[in-house]
């Protein structure tokens, strides 16, 4: 019988974590928020997946989403400069990874119907759960932000939360019947002045 490794380390019991290189930081450093968020984005989009049913190719395109997400944790769990000739260089998110999803906003926001007012996080199932993955990956890029205020940081982490919220954004349209079943705003409609 193959005996498992213990999944706690009691290592954290101080309140700090580590990181791939440094010093170990406390669990509430600004660095730690953000590959936390970017960890909630990913935990969110899992969440949707259970929802795309027959839609394989968004399946799939979610599932590569996950993947680039943790490539974007490692590159906020590695601080510092990369050293030329480094035998074990760090992951970096790349610009190829935020073209992906440039060219996927694109091609999907091609087919929506037009915009004619905000649209409600909602309408079917799916569409709900990407509306909130997408909200989390705002808070992710805001952490970022904070971050990058703070700490030397190349910025392609933040384009690419920046650009997957738009495409979270026109998933969530798509999985309703591209646009036909927006949950859509109506400024006033429920002000005092507009009582039923």
């Amino acid at each position: 019988m193959v005996k498992l490794n213990k999944i706690y380390t009691r290592t954290g019991d101080d309140a700090t974590t580590g990181l791939v290189r440094g010093p170990r930081r406390k669990k509430n450093d600004v660095r730690i928020a953000a590959y936390g968020s970017v960890d909630e984005t990913n935990s969110f989009i899992g969440l949707a997946r259970c929802h795309t049913g027959k839609m394989a190719k968004l399946d799939a395109a979610l599932a590569r989403i996950q993947n680039d997400l943790f490539d974007v944790g490692a590159d906020l769990a590695t601080p510092g400069p990369d050293k030329q000739g480094d035998d074990n260089p760090p992951l970096r998110i790349t610009q190829a990874q935020v073209d992906w999803l440039e060219s996927e906003i694109d091609r999907v926001n091609e087919a929506l119907d037009p915009l004619k007012s905000f649209v409600l996080p909602g309408g079917t199932p799916l569409a709900a759960a990407l509306h909130v993955a997408r909200a989390v990956s705002r808070r992710a890029e805001r952490d970022i932000a904070r971050l990058m205020q703070m700490e030397k940081l190349e910025n392609l982490p933040l384009v690419y939360l920046n650009r997957l919220s738009d495409l979270l954004f026109v998933f969530a349209r798509m999985a309703n019947d591209n646009g036909k079943k927006d949950v859509l705003w109506d400024p006033g409609r429920f002000s005092s002045s507009n009582k039923d």
